[in-house]
């Protein structure tokens, strides 16, 4: 009997640059853009992180929604507000060079669907300097939301997305670029009752919309970046969420990971429910919204009542826990993304994001030691489930040998 070897395939470990987004000062980073970019190479090879996702953002001064009314700091460590041209990316590919860190993507997190035309056209532009930066820079996705109309029903954001983000995809697909889409809802986008501000927010509008793009020639210009924490706030789990996808011939869309986690408050829950805070909030008054742009943050208790973002390693949780779906089995994650997913794990990137509300510091000195150990419990968990995955389905089954016990199953939770 042959003996397949034991040969674990651990995945690319990357962080998202808005983990700290104050890390050069405003005023040294606006006279002088790709500074910044060059201290988180530096700050990444010193915590720990081969590679880094490079976020970038319409600048305060030219986003159409003010800073005060965001959860986040401006996250443009990638500055284009002027081109990104080849002496800029040379001077970025010689500091990735000098401190051993590669590029896993470039992300740009804005809602594409936005119903202003003027605030659209500048956004789409944005994109496409994104996209030419990617190019430059050697990368080969980029990262980001669809987003939602939410003057518009659902239906019709669909026909919007064939109108208006499908030829996104084409400026993508033009470029050898493929856009990889994170599916978080968005509740807090605006002041509405509007929940879902991003159609791409689950499996059922992933598979419609890569329909749409398949009509289009672009399907393969549309893939997922995939988010456990989402999961979470909509009750779901991964490892059904991954066998949904499988059993409906999907199993490819998933693309790359971004690795963040969802504590779900009961109190919270029984207060709300999964759908938030719905009245009396503060981002209303006298009937209207808020004049007040701060008060607009207030939008973000549809979702901030009910859970809270965990980073990797830092959450401690009851196993009942994982059952509910109320927290990430981060180990689970990781072999059902072997087992169902169509994915070459040591191709595949994840990518830390954080955005734990009381430990998001901004102050280096604080907050290195917490990202090197976050880094250290994905890595290290990782490994593990690639150890499981080889060993069980590689080693194990090539002789015949049962594998023991039953673990989680899909659609059980």
């Amino acid at each position: 009997m042959s003996t397949t070897a034991f040969a674990p395939k651990p995945m690319k470990l990357s962080i998202l640059t808005a983990a700290l987004q104050e890390l050069t000062p405003r005023d040294k980073r606006d006279a002088d853009p790709d500074l910044a970019i060059e201290e988180w190479l530096q700050f990444a090879r010193d915590i720990g992180s081969p590679n880094i996702q490079l976020s970038a953002a319409l600048h305060p001064t030219e986003s159409d929604v003010p800073a005060e009314a965001m959860l986040d700091p401006v996250a443009n460590t990638l500055d284009l507000r002027q081109p990104f041209n080849k002496q800029r990316a040379a001077r970025v590919l010689a500091s990735m060079k000098e401190n051993g860190v590669g590029l896993s993507d470039l992300g740009y997190f804005d809602n594409m669907l936005v119903a202003d035309p003027a605030a659209r056209r500048k956004k789409h532009d944005f994109m496409l300097r994104v996209f030419d930066a990617a190019v430059l820079l050697g990368t080969d996705a980029v990262c980001g939301f669809v987003g939602r109309n939410p003057q518009l029903e659902m239906d019709q954001n669909l026909t919007m997305f064939e109108e208006v983000f499908v030829p996104l995809l084409k400026e993508a697909k033009a470029r050898g670029l493929t856009y990889r889409v994170e599916q978080c809802p968005m509740p807090g986008w605006n002041v509405l009752d509007r929940w879902h501000n991003n159609i791409a927010y689950a499996p059922g509008p992933w598979i419609t919309l890569h329909r749409i793009c398949e009509q289009h020639g672009v399907g393969d210009q549309f893939r997922i970046h995939y988010d456990p924490s989402h999961a979470i706030l909509m009750g779901q789990d991964t490892r059904s969420l991954f066998q949904y996808l499988k059993d409906a011939g999907y199993g490819f869309l998933i693309g790359g990971f971004h690795v963040k986690g969802q504590v779900v408050d009961s109190r919270g829950v029984s207060a709300w429910g999964y759908g938030g805070q719905t009245m009396q909030r503060g981002d209303w008054i006298d009937g209207k919204p808020s004049p007040n742009p701060a008060d607009h943050a207030n939008a973000w208790k549809k979702q901030t009542v009910l859970c809270e973002h965990e980073l990797p390693g830092t959450a401690r949780h009851d196993p009942l826990a994982y059952l509910q779906n109320r927290s990430v089995d981060w180990l689970d994650h990781q072999l059902a993304a072997r087992e169902l997913l169509s994915i070459d794990p040591a191709k595949t990137y994840l990518v830390v994001e954080h955005e734990y509300p009381p430990a998001r510091i901004q102050d280096k000195a604080r907050l290195a030691p917490i990202l090197k150990g976050s880094l250290a419990f994905v890595k290290a968990i990782d490994e593990a489930a690639a150890a499981m995955y080889s060993l069980q389905h590689d080693v194990l089954k090539s002789q015949g040998i049962p594998v023991q016990g039953v673990g989680r199953e899909a659609y059980r939770s």
